[in-house]
């Protein structure tokens, strides 16, 4: 879960296994993306995703 302005780039560089905390969990693929026009707002809804309720409304609505 992150913010990006290229989601193909940010999803061939998590499979390209670069990164030693994500290359343990893949192959990586996309299940669900969400697009807002306002950086602020899309930090927000992270923030929220990450945290008790916002978990739960994930598991509940995207997995």
């Amino acid at each position: 879960m992150g913010l990006t302005a290229n989601l193909k780039k940010r999803l061939a560089d998590l499979n390209a296994g670069n990164s030693p905390h994500t290359s343990k969990y893949m192959p990586w693929r996309l299940v669900t993306y969400v697009a807002f026009s306002d950086i602020e707002k899309a930090r927000a809804f992270e923030r929220y995703l990450k945290s008790g309720s916002g978990h739960a409304f994930a598991k509940k609505r995207f997995w």
